[in-house]
Parts: structure tokens; C-alpha cells; sequence
């Protein structure tokens, strides 16, 4: 780095991000990672993880992104508080501007930034997020054994979640505004022959009920008739879709119709040679912290083959 020049930009912290900073750190490259909005990820906002490997009594999410951190800061990686504003990968070296105003330049940039789960935005979800109300039903099904939950959607994810919770849940109940689901046919099918779901449909929902603890109820709306109508319930499911944050990248990499970044076929190598991103900004199918994790690996190891490759 002695003109200037980083070997390897990380932008994002979630498990990707700092998987990705734990091997270019090992590998002696050195690693800036920045931040970004939310240091850590989703998983900051996850009460209790149970399904990453080696963690068999379960562990807090901000308890594991801090165990990360700490292992990428062991072998090197120098963290960066904010978020980038703007990148620059028309020429090489890239160029990654700071809500600061500080610039960076790099050889190689791994975009990490990872995705959003869309939200119902009532005030009564925030409260009762982690108590009852998730947008992933893969990470938190297991809590509702022999439960009544709600899943909120009409799409295939929606379809997915609820096929999923009938693992766990004794009942599950589907809320979608329209009398009928824009899910694909056979998924719709699925959903409307399990005995264990339930359909609300012209329904949206007004409220998230609960005391001081958990959810304990919802409150729904009939789109037709206006009515009010309270169910007591063990969970909300919120399955809405997902928003990738790539919006600072919509302009220099390749992004699909939903926002994802594109990658090359078995690779985390986007349409700019040396850019790689990896995690949920380029994974619209899994999704998982362990998946995630996978591809921060790949983009690390790809980012010191390529940076080997122009040496």
C-alpha cells in the first residue's frame, strides 16, 4: 500500500462481509472494511441464532457478529465506521467515496452489503420484533412449536414461509390484501390444500397486538368492508419481499429486476472485473447467515486470485 492504493475493500459487516475479511485478512491482504449503515447485519437484530454450525446451545446474534469481528480483527482487517456514498468502478484502481467525504482507492472491492427484509412499517411490528414478529420463518420457526401463527404476503415467499411453519405451528393463518395470491399457481396450490393453513384474504393488517412481552394477537382489516376484526395469535410472520442494498451500485455493476447484484455462475465475480460481491445483496434464494458466509469466503479467495493475477 505504499501508494496509496488498498489491495482489498470490504463494504459491509454482516457474516458475508467479515467471513470475507477473516480469509484476505489471513491471506495478508490487509482489508479495510467499512461498516456501513448497520454494523453487523440483520443478525444485530436477531434475538437467538440456533441453526449456525458449532453453536449447538444457540447463540445471540449480536453475541456472533461480534465474535466475527473480533476473529476478522485478529488476522488484520482495519474497520471503517459509515457508509459509502458512492463507488467508482469504471477504471482501476476503483474509487470508494465516505459519507465523510474521505476516498478510498482499491485493487479489488467486495461488496458485502447484504438485504432488507421489507416491513409492514406499524409501529407495534418494531416493538414486538424478536418477540413474536419475524421476517424469517427459516431462522425463527423452531421457536413456535404447537403455536398459531400468521403469515403476512401473497407472494411465493409468503407461500414458502407458511409451508415451512407447518413444520412447527399447529396452525398457520395467510393474510394477503387481495383475493388472490400473485404466487406461482403450483405454490398457491400447496398453501390451499394443507389442512394446517388457514386463509384470510382481503385482509390487511391494522395492528400487531401484545402485552408487555410477546405478541399475543393481530388486528385485521377487511379492504372491502372496512371492518375491524382481533384474532389471538402466538407469532407474525411478516413475508413482504426483501430489498438488497444496491442502490449505491445501480449504475457500475450489473443488477437484476429486484435489485439483486448479478454474479457469474458458481462465482461472486460481478460484471467488473475485481469487483466481487457475495451474501444476501447478491443470494435472493437463501438467504441464511451460513449461506452467506459461504459466499464471503468465495469472494475473498477470487478477490487474491485475481489480485494475484495482475501482480
Amino acid at each position: 500500500m505504499d501508494d496509496g492504493i488498498r489491495d482489498v475493500v470490504i463494504i459491509g459487516t454482516g457474516p458475508a462481509g467479515l467471513t470475507a475479511a477473516i480469509y484476505t485478512g489471513r491471506a495478508n491482504l490487509n482489508p479495510l472494511v467499512v461498516d456501513g449503515f448497520l454494523p453487523g447485519g440483520q443478525l444485530m437484530i436477531t434475538s437467538e441464532i440456533e441453526n449456525y454450525p458449532g453453536f449447538p446451545e444457540g447463540i445471540k446474534g449480536p453475541e456472533m457478529m461480534g465474535r466475527f469481528r473480533e476473529q476478522a480483527a485478529k488476522f488484520g482487517a482495519q474497520f471503517l465506521h459509515g457508509s459509502a456514498t458512492e463507488v467508482d468502478v469504471s477504471r482501476s484502481p476503483f474509487c470508494v467515496y465516505l459519507e465523510d467525504g474521505k476516498e478510498m482507492l482499491t485493487r479489488t472491492l467486495i461488496v458485502a452489503t447484504g438485504a432488507n427484509a421489507k416491513w409492514l412499517g406499524l409501529p407495534s411490528e418494531q416493538k414486538y420484533r424478536g418477540r413474536g414478529v419475524s421476517a424469517c420463518a427459516t431462522c425463527d420457526g423452531f421457536f413456535f412449536k404447537d403455536a398459531h401463527v400468521y403469515v403476512i404476503g401473497g407472494g411465493d415467499t409468503a407461500m414458502e414461509e407458511a409451508l415451512f411453519l407447518t413444520r412447527f405451528a399447529s396452525k398457520v393463518t395467510v393474510v394477503h390484501r387481495r383475493n388472490e395470491f400473485r404466487a406461482s399457481r403450483i405454490m398457491s396450490m400447496r398453501v390451499e390444500k394443507n389442512p394446517k393453513i388457514n386463509l384470510e384474504l382481503n385482509q390487511v393488517v391494522e395492528e400487531i397486538l401484545g402485552d408487555e412481552q410477546k405478541v399475543t394477537g393481530i388486528r385485521l382489516k377487511d379492504v372491502i368492508t372496512g371492518e375491524l376484526t382481533d384474532y389471538s395469535c402466538d407469532g407474525v410472520f411478516v413475508a413482504i419481499g426483501h430489498a438488497p442494498n444496491s442502490q449505491v451500485f445501480e449504475r457500475q455493476l450489473d443488477i437484476d429486476e429486484y435489485g439483486y447484484i448479478k454474479t457469474a455462475k458458481s462465482s461472486t465475480q460481478t460484471s467488473v472485473q475485481g469487483v466481487f460481491a457475495c451474501g444476501d445483496v447478491q443470494d435472493y434464494t437463501y438467504r441464511q447467515a451460513v449461506t452467506a458466509a459461504g459466499t464471503g469466503c468465495m469472494a475473498a479467495l477470487e478477490a487474491e486470485r485475481y489480485l494475484e493475477s495482475i501482480r
